[in-house]
């Protein structure tokens, strides 16, 4: 796991050194992850993004935050929705400067390790999963998870067959008894759970302070050279965001996320059902962007180095936050 997670340090580092200056910027394309329902799908259904901004808007599909960095430091992506908050840390601990624009979205629930239910091992006897195999995508929320819930079972890393893979292909491997437990996200975690059991629920992890969130995230520099387009580009995700709270979309809105992310309705109702989005009050609170979330990247980066997955963490995180865009998108509303 070092090795390649060593591996993927290295490649991010490579990757953000050899960004082009940004032309003048005449069409936006953002990052994001297929079956992964959200509220701003609705509003990419819609073309409102592409209506608010004037220009045409790209929108391209992940399987993990890893490829987002990457994508990023390459310039072939500008903003990526939905970024898992490990993946932003790995990037970040590596110096590439990316900023979080908007906390996108909290889901405990939807984010987990499934253990091979002919195994039959849950939370009373963990202890067995030592000397297993499991799939995990490396550098994203579902490693960072499970290397806290490895640590709180007490089963040492080193005796474990650790393989990286995105949440779609360990769902298969779990399915075909290739690996014993397999973590993931989405509907990867979705299809895993048909092949076996969760150790431990949302609120258990949370008890454990092990937060699950994703955000927005893009480049300081391509912030700092067209801050307008960011602000827009997240008052349109949090007008999404609110009529989704609030009801108002109802079941015509699910329809559209659906559609958008590839999953039928009765997936996409129960995926977003166990998914949280905060208002811009809320992500602009102390208990969000105006100071937790710092203080807890840097609890993940430091877990991630106790691991040897990054070689340190930053001494502090507070640069890797942009609150401007929320608040522009906050006076523009008022």
């Amino acid at each position: 796991m070092k090795k390649t997670a060593t591996s993927l340090f290295a490649l991010a580092t490579v990757a953000f050194s050899s960004t082009a200056a940004m032309a003048q910027l005449n069409e936006l394309t953002v990052g994001y992850f297929l079956e992964w329902p959200m509220p701003f799908l609705a509003a990419v259904d819609s073309g409102a993004y592409s209506e608010a901004l004037g220009m045409p808007v790209n929108w391209v599909s992940f399987e993990t935050g890893t490829a987002m960095s990457a994508a990023m430091a390459s310039g072939d992506v500008q903003i990526s929705v939905s970024q898992g908050l490990p993946p932003f840390v790995v990037a970040t601990s590596a110096g590439q400067d990316l900023q979080i624009i908007d906390v996108a979205v909290s889901y405990s629930e939807n984010d987990n390790c499934v253990v091979r239910s002919d195994l039959e091992i849950d939370a009373s006897n963990a202890s067995e999963l030592a000397g297993r195999r499991v799939a995990v995508p490396l550098g994203t929320a579902a490693h960072y998870g499970f290397l806290r819930q490895m640590d709180y079972f007490g089963i040492d890393l080193a005796s474990l067959d650790i393989v990286d893979m995105a949440p779609p292909e360990g769902a298969a491997a779990l399915s075909q008894g290739a690996v014993d437990f397999a973590c993931g996200y989405g509907g990867g975690l979705t299809r895993m759970r048909e092949y076996g059991n969760t150790l431990l629920t949302g609120a258990e992890k949370e008890e454990l302070g092990i937060l699950v969130f994703d955000v927005t995230s893009a480049p300081a520099n391509f912030l700092a050279e067209y801050p307008d387009i960011a602000a827009t580009f997240v008052g349109v995700t949090a007008a999404a965001n609110e009529r989704w709270n609030s009801g108002a979309g109802g079941d015509a809105m699910l329809a559209a996320i659906a559609q958008q992310s590839g999953m039928d309705l009765d997936a996409a109702r129960a995926a977003i059902s166990t998914m949280v989005f905060p208002s811009i009050d809320d992500q602009l609170s102390a208990a969000w962007l105006g100071g937790n979330a710092q203080g807890f990247m840097l609890g993940v980066a430091n877990v991630f180095a106790e691991a040897g997955s990054i070689p340190a963490a930053l001494g502090s995180y507070e640069g890797a936050v942009n609150t401007g865009p929320l608040m522009q998108a906050q006076a523009n509303d008022m």
